[in-house]
């Protein structure tokens, strides 16, 4: 089983090497992506959910730079290290992949996942990448959040109680 820091990947080509890998011992890639900045308890059951999709569970993260320009100067409140490590923890997760773009429309295309998943808030067609893994038979899924859990509420109620 690899170690924390070897489950976060910030060069892509390493990554796709790895994901060839499990590709050609016949395991099912999951692809996820988001900021992840203030991991909850709906993170970790909705990336639990998407595992059991398949066999490997690919969590492509936005980097600090990409996050900032997608949610504002005041994000990420975690920083990348932070936010990447705590996901390589999750048993559930087996690859972090650290992008800087503002959506992982390329790593998909590079990496060809089978299943594509997203959080309730995005219907199939609204995914990014879901015209790539639909056009060689992949599987795109919305995935249901877990009721009461969201980042944006957790910000807010930081900021409130100051």
């Amino acid at each position: 089983m690899a170690s924390i820091a070897e489950k976060v990947f910030k060069n892509h080509d390493c990554a796709v090497a790895q994901v060839k890998a499990w590709k050609d011992a016949g395991k099912k890639i999951v692809f996820t992506n988001g900021c992840f900045d203030l991991i909850h308890i709906g993170h970790v059951l909705y990336l639990e959910e998407a595992k059991s999709l398949g066999d490997i569970l690919i969590v492509a993260a936005n980097s600090d730079a990409s996050v900032s320009k997608l949610k504002g100067p005041h994000r990420p409140i975690k920083d990348e290290y932070n936010r990447t490590h705590i996901l390589a923890a999750l048993a559930s997760v087996d690859m972090v992949l650290v992008f800087d773009e503002n959506d992982p429309y390329n790593i998909i295309k590079q990496i060809k996942p089978d299943v594509l998943v997203k959080g309730g808030d995005w219907t199939t067609e609204q995914i990014i990448g879901s015209d790539i893994v639909l056009s060689y038979g992949g599987q795109v899924k919305s995935l249901q959040f877990v009721p009461g859990y969201s980042t944006t509420a957790l910000e807010q109620k930081i900021i409130s109680n100051q």
